[in-house]
Parts: structure tokens; sequence; C-alpha cells
């Protein structure tokens, strides 16, 4: 039986992304042009423009892979009985090896990718990062609810940290040309952080 012109379509789209993510890891630092993308995956660059209006959207399609696949996994950790401290880690640690197993997206993630694109998807990878700070910051302020500790830094404050060293991780990779891996030190690095995070 043949497969439906709809699987077809999708089967297609996840191809191409997969293949604009491997193209963004093999270059580091190079701008991806449509007809090197149609090139890799085997096609024109109208019928990638079948799938995808935009290189923008192709961009959006992948930011929206990373969206998914980190909260729906937050959700998961949220749901798990765990200590604050647990699920800080657990999320930070998600977010870590996330970009480590999928370096071409860490430079949409760094902006690096985006450079030229709409301000939109700037915006949009913003949003990913707050969002992220906000689950961090509501588990700190629920700490002293679940379990009678609080952050030793303002909550709001201490997520930004913890986001922002997630990030400079992230960035160092990117930077590197993917040779300094985001989790390269890093259980050691929460053990330092984490004795001062709650008391």
């Amino acid at each position: 039986m043949a497969a439906s012109p709809k699987k077809d379509r999708n089967n297609r789209r996840q191809q191409i992304l997969e293949s604009l993510a491997l193209m963004l890891e093999q270059s580091p630092g190079a701008r991806i042009t449509t007809a090197n993308l149609a090139k890799e995956v085997g096609v024109t660059e109208a019928a990638l423009y079948r799938h995808f209006p935009s290189k923008g959207k192709m961009f959006e399609g992948l930011i929206e892979f990373v969206e998914e696949s980190v909260f729906s996994r937050i959700s998961r950790i949220m749901k798990e009985d765990k200590s604050s401290q647990d699920k800080i880690e657990g999320i930070l640690t998600l977010v870590l090896a996330f970009a480590e197993k999928n370096p071409g997206i860490c430079r949409i993630l760094m902006g690096d990718a985006l450079a030229g694109e709409k301000d939109r998807l700037r915006v949009r990878v913003s949003q990913f990062f707050e969002r992220l700070e906000a689950q961090i910051k509501r588990i700190l302020r629920e700490a002293a609810i679940r379990e009678g500790k609080r952050s030793t830094l303002v909550a709001s404050k201490a997520s930004n940290l913890l986001v922002a060293l997630a990030e400079g991780r992230i960035h160092q990779f990117v930077r590197s040309e993917f040779k300094q891996a985001p989790l390269e030190g890093w259980s050691e690095q929460w053990n330092y952080l984490s004795k001062g995070l709650l008391v």
C-alpha cells in the first residue's frame, strides 16, 4: 500500500529540517543557502518552497522542534517526585544534553545562524530562554512551600544566573566549533553551584 500524500509531505518536511540541521553542524559559521540545501536534500529549490514558503520558516520549524522536545520533557520532570534542586538539575542537564546531541541547532539558539533572517526568529529564541528561566523561577519559589527551603538569591536572579550558565555552555560549544561539549565537567560544576542554591 502506497504512503498517503500527506505522510509523504510530512516525511519530506522532516528530511528538509534534518538536512538543514546537519548543514549547520557541518559548516560552522557558514551561511546556508536554499540552493545548497536543495542539493543536500536531493530536490529542486522550487520543491523546497512547496514545503516551506521561506528559509525563515525552515528555521522556525527547527525552533519548534526545540520547543516541543525540551518542554515536553520538562513537563515530565515537573511531575516527578523529586526535590526542587533535583528538578532544576534535571532541566539544566536536559537542555545541555539536547544541545550536545543537536550541534547545528545550537547555532540557531545562539543566533549565529540567524544573521540576516527576520527579527521574529530571534524573538522566538529569546522566548525559549525566557520560558526556561520562568520554569526554574517557579521551582525555586515553590521550594519554600513544598520543602521549606528558600533560594539564597532572589528566585528571579537565581533562575537568570542558572539559565545564563546553560546559555554560556551552549555558546562555548558553538564558538569551539562543537569541540567543547556542553556536558563536559557539568556534574562537578553543578555540585559546586548547588551547595549554595537552596537553604
